[in-house]
């Protein structure tokens, strides 16, 4: 096995972005591709390395861009400002994730009919998003990530299948966040799973992160089990 990584720019309009790219050279042919959607710091290290580890799986891992080849937050603040446009703007939001989607289409090594999405925090709601634009996509996975949907556009008919990794204690994504997004998804008629880690707060599967005053800190057994849960859900949108 050698996991090769690059690059490859693509545009929304006239946004420039950059995806990171995973895949292992020891296999031919074309395969499944999973798009991998990044946290509110933008497109960093911890979604490329996730892009690795779903490349060792046997699939092409790409990180997608959402605010711009190479803008990223340092801090909070920095990190509210660049994520806020999306959330005000859900059909902005849309528009940016299906532009990372038609780019993944036309890779060289993607079966571009076998696709699936995964997402962290701010990547879980997109993740979601992209399922409710009704796109053809084989599954998706939200960890941790905000469950509402937009009040602003319809959810359409969901072809992918819907696996939602949530932590009970998040404070992004509330009780009455959970329940309607149960009523949504079963409305959708759509083919959906919500696993949730008890005594686990929002980011769980970063180490990063140790803020449990706030609801933000890592959780052991609950990234471990969720990373399981996600391998799984693939090996079955792929069969």
């Amino acid at each position: 096995m050698a996991i090769i990584t690059n690059t490859t720019n693509y545009r929304d309009g006239e946004t420039l972005l950059e995806a990171f790219v995973a895949f292992d050279d020891a296999i031919s042919g074309y395969r499944p591709a999973v798009l991998i959607h990044h946290t509110w710091c933008g497109r960093d290290a911890f979604v490329a390395e996730k892009a690795r580890q779903i490349a060792e799986l046997g699939y092409v891992g790409i990180a997608v861009d959402l605010y711009g080849k190479g803008v990223l937050g340092t801090n909070p603040e920095e990190n509210a400002v660049l994520m806020q446009p999306f959330m005000a703007d859900r059909l902005l939001l849309r528009q940016r994730l299906m532009a990372a989607y038609r780019n993944a289409k036309l890779m060289p090594w993607v079966d571009s009919h076998t696709m699936a999405a995964i997402g962290f925090c701010f990547g879980g709601l997109c993740t979601l998003d992209l399922a409710r634009s009704g796109v053809d996509i084989k599954g998706v996975v939200s960890f941790h990530g905000m469950l509402h949907a937009p009040d602003d556009i319809k959810t359409h008919s969901i072809k992918a299948k819907v696996l939602a990794l949530h932590g009970n204690n998040d404070p992004l994504a509330p009780i009455e966040d959970v329940l309607a997004f149960e009523q949504e998804m079963s409305a959708a008629e759509a083919d959906w799973q919500l696993h949730t880690y008890g005594n686990t707060g929002h980011a769980f599967t970063n180490p990063a992160m140790n803020d449990r005053a706030s609801g933000f800190y890592f959780q052991a057994d609950a990234n471990r089990r969720a990373w399981l849960a996600m391998q799984n859900f693939l090996a079955e949108v792929f069969a």
